[in-house]
């Protein structure tokens, strides 16, 4: 025979047990699941890494007039591959169809796949490329990435002409990232982005830096019909 003190003892224990269980399930009811965030490279340690993942909003093509939508590009100097001084604005983007991308050459993880990329689309527009659209890289650390930094990084991926490399000084670029992407200046983590269009007049879209040619040229053509915006002049 079981004692009535062991039965009161095992009933008590139960009821522990069971009220544990409860308070358990009603606190995981209550805590909202946490999305798994990814890890800061070592961008954050001042390393070289990008966070391969697609922009928040992946493609936005305008609706209607643009001109809301369009970034102000700031007619910056800017120094090119082969040494060439230039104004953004004014000679690189003003009147042309363009895709831009942004990248720095110490990168060893997306930057290359975005140099790949952008390898890819110039053999799909053949004669095409600086005709009738031009490519422009964009570094993102114009401390590090001298003009023969971007060419020899340029060389690796076949970059002919009517693909821009470009770099400047500090302050100059600061204020052409921050036009474009929002950001600064720096080597670290970002999205593979790629801007697209016709900036003078209004015409544009981000899109998911490593998509395949076939669908930066359809978004090129999609914009074709978007009704042209009051192209705003470049602003110093």
């Amino acid at each position: 025979m079981i004692s009535q003190d062991k039965k009161t003892g095992a009933r008590t224990a139960a009821l522990v047990v069971f009220a544990l269980l409860c308070c358990a399930a009603v606190e995981a009811r209550a805590t909202p699941r946490q999305t798994p965030q990814p890890a800061k490279g070592a961008a954050a340690a001042g390393g070289a890494d990008h966070c391969h993942q697609p922009p928040a909003a992946a493609e936005a093509p305008p609706k209607g007039n643009a001109a809301a939508a369009k970034p102000s590009i700031p007619d910056v100097a800017v120094t090119d591959q082969n040494g060439r001084k230039s104004r953004f604005y004014t000679d690189l983007v003003k009147g042309k169809l363009v895709i831009i991308n942004f990248v720095f050459t110490s990168c060893t993880n997306v930057c290359p796949m975005q140099g790949a990329n952008f390898a890819k689309l110039q053999a799909a527009l053949g004669d095409r490329l600086g005709r009738d659209i031009s490519l422009i890289s964009v570094s993102t650390d114009p401390l590090v990435d001298t003009p023969e930094r971007l060419k020899a990084w340029g060389a690796r991926f076949g970059a002919k002409p009517g693909w821009t490399l470009v770099t400047g000084e500090r302050d100059e670029m600061d204020k052409l990232l921050r036009s474009l992407t929002g950001g600064e200046a720096r080597r670290g983590e970002h999205s593979p982005v790629a801007l697209l269009g016709d900036f003078e007049r209004g015409a544009w879209v981000r899109a998911y830096g490593l998509s395949e040619p076939e669908r930066y040229l359809q978004l090129f053509a999609n914009l074709n019909a978007t009704p042209a915006a009051q192209p705003p002049a470049g602003r110093n």
